[in-house]
């Protein structure tokens, strides 16, 4: 934590404007030249660090998101499904923390960037981790079709850098999101029932939340 203490006005300075370019100008991400693409996808809206190695993070704490849509359930089952999603992933150890847990009530802080310094440290202590995973479930409507929006932010609770930042919009009504459906459940399935399973997604919303957690861990590369 010497580092954090030691951290120049100047340097902080710097962060706290990183953030607020993520956190405010969505642009940013869609700019910046780290996006990765590809035909099968459409533009994903997410940043990573070119300056960090993600695979290097050791232990991050994701803190359950938070939820501005009117279903609660959401907020569970996605961030259960990241979770699921991260460990596939095996970059680096991932805890889940509850809001509700008192080592994060404790902190009395809202799951979105800027943290500052002073926040960083206590993040570090309480929830004994190299980064911090939080954003929000900013959408969700389980009908008359599926949809879901999220804002996420990965911080290295070191220095206080953003490490990778992600928004994106899914809904099912989409037919490049339909697509990329077929295609997730062909590469988890070579049995007959890849088309059962594909039907079963758009009318299952813990298949569909899985899908969605999916696509964002595929961005941490």
């Amino acid at each position: 934590m010497d580092s954090l203490r030691t951290t120049s006005p100047d340097r902080k300075a710097g962060y706290l404007a990183l953030y607020a370019a993520i956190c405010l100008c969505p642009a940013f991400l869609a700019g910046c030249n780290v996006i990765y693409k590809t035909s099968v996808r459409p533009p994903d809206y997410y940043y990573i660090n070119p300056d960090k190695q993600l695979g290097a993070i050791g232990k991050v704490a994701l803190v359950e998101l938070g939820n501005h849509s009117s279903y609660p359930e959401i907020s569970t089952d996605m961030t259960e499904a990241l979770f699921q999603a991260l460990q596939k992933r095996q970059l680096f150890s991932v805890v889940v923390v509850s809001q509700s847990e008192s080592k994060w009530r404790s902190l009395q802080l809202e799951p979105t960037p800027p943290f500052t310094l002073d926040q960083l440290s206590a993040m570090q202590k309480a929830l004994q981790a190299n980064a911090v995973l939080v954003g929000y479930v900013t959408t969700y409507r389980p009908y008359p079709h599926m949809s879901i929006a999220l804002r996420l932010w990965l911080v290295d609770l070191a220095d206080g850098q953003l490490l990778w930042a992600f928004e994106q919009v899914w809904d099912t009504a989409d037919k490049t999101t339909e697509k990329r459906v077929k295609q997730y459940f062909q590469s988890q399935t070579s049995s007959g029932f890849t088309q059962m399973r594909e039907e079963l997604v758009v009318v299952s919303p813990l298949r569909f939340v899985k899908f969605v957690a999916h696509e964002v861990a595929d961005t941490m590369r």
